[in-house]
């Protein structure tokens, strides 16, 4: 197995101002192109030839790539591509010819430039009744494409009065909250101007209040339905039009490595770059996330301690029109991508970025802010931790470690950022506080380094395997932890969901083969049993030929196996205890993707349990039920995935507004009416607990050396993220998990009992009250 596989990372930081691109050079992508293929069918681990079936599958990714809901193309227009390409593209790619993809890419911008000379004229010229009993597929990746214009037309009209039809209810829904809004705040000040402060200070808040919504209303012109619509197909046409010759190819390649398999990838340079960020969760930079408001780039967070922070002119909310290297001219970036404008804004340490922005606080003007980029760390997606100790309301105290992990991160080059290593500090001071349980948390994990999934499985495990895996060849490996003792060896659970893959199903399985640990969550997690390895193309193209922009592969190289012999492919973890969730019903993991890799099994390996007894799973999943079908949390979970599940079957919506508004205002009233019910059950549990709820410490990798623990509540989001982020237009961040009781999530609360039941049945330890005992008070 190759020492530095890896997995299939969640792409998430795109919009973080990294590095400067350089000018691009003249790589030729037709040679990128054929030797991307001959990759494939050496190094892929089907060991598939690029022949006419794979070309067929190439044809149709690339299609459903460009046009995935069916609504662009027409069904002459995939016969006519098909006719001409379905068993010629590969003939095409090994002679170093693209152009099928770009004239493909062509005809697809000429249909959407169609669909918006109609979508103008219909939206001027046609009426729209909102009264019909027709409806409007939703998910139309399996559907046919319309046969010709003619039937491609009343497809649209369909299509533009469902467009139409969301804005009005979104426009309705504005309106209400506007009109909440505005009564609380009459209500606000009218106590204001009861209080006794004079007649004066009585009607000034009257009068503020009053100016701030005449100002509102004077700055705020809001665009009808029709005129949202069609500017949203303009920029998608426009997004379409800015790509050039790289990213079309980028399309096309992409197209032909995911015939192989759903992990296997093409990645651009640009693709790359932001990979390894996620990876090592660093970049050089100016250290600003960006997002686009209106057409243009806008400061939404600022990294505390890059350089953007030092320098201290740039402000969030900022917006920027231009940029510009060293001294050179400026560059317009208005309309412009918001991945275009983070490549410019990319450069090398110690160069520097200039920025024509236009202020938050004087949006008229204009001012210019130099910045020297550098290097900045990402802290967000860091392991992070949490001590909680449980109210005496729920039994007897618990101090329960809990560690949140959302990838598994690491530095390939130079071993500076690690998983393992930042897990066991924070494992290291609370075991210092004497936990009883320790959760690891990998909900929404989505995989990352093998090395680190190892390493990790060796904190909790003695040495022994963790996982096998097969290459194509059926030659079958095996890794192991090599710690001689286990780092931690108290109570443990894990905690997965239906997007925890790949590098999170290796550790959670060899826990449980192990006999390790309780792995609770999703009735399954997301199934990724395959190894990806990332090999540069420009290794395997001829030594003189223009390499600056080839970018890379990452190619399934292998699956891997649990210890005990099955796979976790298609499969994935099923856990020992099953909690309720909305993702089960949702066309979520490996089983829905297109060309997955078949499960198999191999020989199990030889190693020793950890705990010779089976845990008490029956007495647990007893419990669990009891609690589960008295709480109303996860009732509502399993109604709602019942009508989810309705509605994903029936796949159809009305395009009659009397019935949409009928549909939003009963799942308006039946959300205001769980609002309620939780209310009152929280407001009841906290007159009970009298401020005797949890206790909650946060441990950052900043501050899990501190000799004092610090309070979750006194915790700033900036301290958490190390990112300066622009408040809420409401200013109710930080209030979504006061609404449930004792300010937990109903999963982490649930995980939390089902780890007391687990001690209570496990250990001698009491965790539990006793049946004469007396409620606390």
């Amino acid at each position: 197995m190759t020492r530095n596989p890896l997995s299939l990372m969640a792409a998430g930081l795109a919009t973080i101002s990294l590095a400067f691109t350089p000018a691009r050079a003249e790589t030729n992508f037709g040679q990128v192109a054929m030797h991307v293929a001959y990759m494939l069918q050496s190094q892929h681990y089907s060991h598939q030839d690029f022949d006419d079936a794979v070309s067929a599958k190439l044809l149709q990714n690339y299609l459903n790539m460009l046009d995935f809901r069916h609504v662009f193309f027409t069904q002459e227009d995939v016969d006519g591509f098909k006719s001409k390409y379905d068993t010629t593209l590969d003939d095409h790619v090994l002679m170093r010819n693209i152009s099928p993809a770009i004239e493909i890419y062509d005809i697809y911008t000429q249909r959407v430039k169609e669909r918006i000379e109609f979508t103008k004229t219909a939206l001027k010229d046609h009426k729209f009744t909102f009264d019909s009993s027709r409806t409007i597929e939703l998910k139309r990746d399996k559907a046919p494409y319309p046969k010709d214009k003619a039937e491609q037309d009343k497809l649209w009209l369909d299509i533009l009065e469902d467009n139409l039809l969301q804005e009005r209810l979104a426009d309705e829904a504005k309106a209400e909250e506007a009109k909440k809004k505005a009564e609380k705040a009459a209500e606000k000040a009218k106590k204001e101007g009861e209080a006794p402060k004079g007649e004066s200070a009585k009607a000034e808040p009257k009068a503020d209040a009053s100016k701030a919504v005449a100002s509102a209303a004077k700055e705020e012109k809001p665009e009808t339905p029709e005129a949202r619509v069609l500017k949203d197909y303009e920029r998608l046409l426009e997004s379409i039009e800015e790509n050039d010759q790289e990213d079309v190819v980028d399309f096309f390649l992409s197209s032909l490595a995911a015939a192989y398999d759903p992990h296997t990838e093409y990645m651009s340079v640009n693709e790359t770059d932001n990979f390894n960020i996620q990876m090592k969760h660093k970049l050089v930079g100016i250290g600003a996330l960006l997002g686009l408001v209106d057409d243009v780039a806008q400061i939404q967070g600022i990294v505390v301690g890059g350089p953007a922070d030092k320098q201290g002119e740039l402000k969030l909310n900022d917006k920027i029109t231009g940029v510009a290297q060293g001294d050179a001219d400026f560059v317009e970036t208005k309309y412009m991508k918001l991945q275009k404008i983070v490549d410019m804004i990319r450069g090398q340490d110690g160069t520097t970025v200039r920025l024509r922005v236009n202020p938050a606080d004087n949006p008229a003007s204009t001012t210019i802010i130099s910045i020297v980029r550098g290097e900045v760390e990402l802290k967000e997606k860091l392991a992070n931790a949490e001590l909680l100790m449980t109210p005496a309301e729920m039994g007897p105290r618990l101090k329960i470690g809990w560690i949140n992990l959302s990838s598994f991160y690491a530095d390939m080059e130079e071993g500076t950022v690690s998983t393992t290593d930042d897990v066991q500090r924070l494992l290291s001071r609370l075991m210092k506080e004497k936990i009883d349980g320790l959760v690891l948390d990998l909900r929404g994990n989505g995989g990352g380094s093998l090395e680190e999934a190892i390493r990790l499985t060796g904190l909790f495990v003695p040495s022994g395997p963790v996982v096998q895996a097969k290459d194509w060849r059926g030659s079958i490996s095996w890794r192991e932890c090599e710690n001689p003792k286990a780092f931690y060896d108290g109570p443990m659970m894990v905690l997965t969901d239906k997007t925890s893959a790949s590098a999170s199903e290796i550790l959670a399985a060899a826990l449980q083969d192990y006999r390790r640990a309780l792995i609770v969550g999703d009735k399954s997690t997301f199934g990724k049993g395959t190894v990806q390895t990332i090999l540069p193309v420009e290794r395997f193209m001829p030594f003189f030929s223009d390499k600056s922009r080839a970018g890379n592969l990452k190619v399934t190289i292998q699956k891997f196996y649990r210890i005990a012999g099955g796979s976790t492919q298609l499969k994935g973890v099923e856990p020992d205890l099953v909690l309720p969730s909305i993702r089960d019903v949702l066309d979520i993991g490996e089983a829905s993707a297109e060309n997955a890799l078949p499960y198999d099994t191999i020989p199990a390996r030889k190693y020793n349990l950890i705990h010779e007894k089976p845990f008490p799973l029956e007495e647990m999943t007893t419990r669990l039920k009891s609690r589960v079908d008295k709480n109303p949390e996860f009732q509502y979970v399993v109604e709602e995935s019942k009508r989810l599940k309705e509605r994903i079957d029936r796949n159809v919506a009305s395009l009659n507004l009397a019935e949409r508004e009928k549909e939003a205002a009963e799942t308006k009233a039946r959300r205001e009416k769980q609002d309620e019910e939780r209310a009152t059950r929280v407001k009841t549990l906290n007159e009970k607990l009298k401020d005797d709820g949890f206790k909650v410490y946060h441990l950052t990798l900043d501050n899990v050396d501190a000799p004092e623990l610090v309070l979750e509540s006194n915790f700033t989001r900036e301290q958490s993220t190390g990112m300066k982020m622009a408040a809420k237009a409401d200013g109710e961040e930080g209030s979504e998990l006061s609404k449930f009781p004792y300010g937990v999530e109903p999963m982490k609360l649930e995980a939390i009992n089902i780890m007391r039941d687990f001690l209570d049945l496990t250990t001698k330890r009491p965790t539990t009250a006793k049946a004469d005992e007396k409620p606390a008070k």
